[in-house]
This record gives structure tokens, C-alpha cells and sequence, in this order.
């Protein structure tokens, strides 16, 4: 088993930059893929971007072109700077890990509120 937890979502004010981290515990070292998916009301939840143990990443979404992803696997976390932050970015963002046996966990999300 996989937990992660997500942190760094708050309010941010628009135009404004954060860091979201996924930090994961447990059977830890079978992990392959981390990802960034959000959701807002109302809405699907969307894959931001994704990346593998080996650092190759693959964007998706509203956010590409203004976010990076990244890991730091000694640290078992993976990361998500999302710059120029605009009110649609408004939505609970969750993190997701898939493991060797293609098993997926999900975190239990972080609140990102975009407002002046």
C-alpha cells in the first residue's frame, strides 16, 4: 500500500505562483508514475501532468505551458509549480501514484482558491 498527501494549496491571489507537494509513505518504492490531476465544481477531474521515476514528464490541461512538475525521489515527493495563477484554477487538487503492479492511489487532495 501507497499513501500520499498532498500540501502547499491555500488562496493565492491571481497571477500569483505556488508549489503543491505529494509527499508518499508506505510500499513507497514500487511507485513508477506520480501525477497532478484537479477538479472544480462541477466539473471532471483533469490530468495536469504526470512524471515517471526516471523524470520524463508529459503535460496536460489548462495549466500546460505555466506549470512544471518534478520529483525528488530520495524524498519520495513529487511536486507541481503552477505560475500565473488565474480564478479558473480555482479547484481541489489531488495527487496520483501508479505502482509496477499498475495499482493506483490517489491522495486525499489540497484546496487551490485563485481570488483577489
Amino acid at each position: 500500500q501507497v499513501q500520499l498527501v498532498e500540501s502547499g494549496g491555500g488562496l493565492v491571489q491571481p497571477g500569483g505562483s505556488l508549489r503543491l507537494s505529494c509527499a508518499a509513505s508506505g510500499n513507497r518504492f514500487t511507485i513508477n508514475r506520480m501525477g497532478w490531476y484537479r477538479q472544480a465544481p462541477g466539473k471532471e477531474r483533469e490530468l495536469l501532468a504526470s512524471i515517471t521515476m526516471g523524470g520524463v514528464t508529459n503535460y496536460a490541461g489548462s495549466v500546460k505551458g505555466r506549470s512544471t512538475i518534478s520529483r525528488d525521489n530520495a524524498k519520495n515527493t513529487a511536486y507541481l509549480q503552477i505560475n500565473n495563477l488565474k480564478p479558473e484554477d480555482t479547484a481541489v487538487y489531488y495527487c496520483r501514484a501508479a505502482d509496477i503492479m499498475l495499482n493506483v492511489y490517489w491522495g486525499q487532495g489540497t484546496q487551490v482558491t485563485v481570488s483577489s
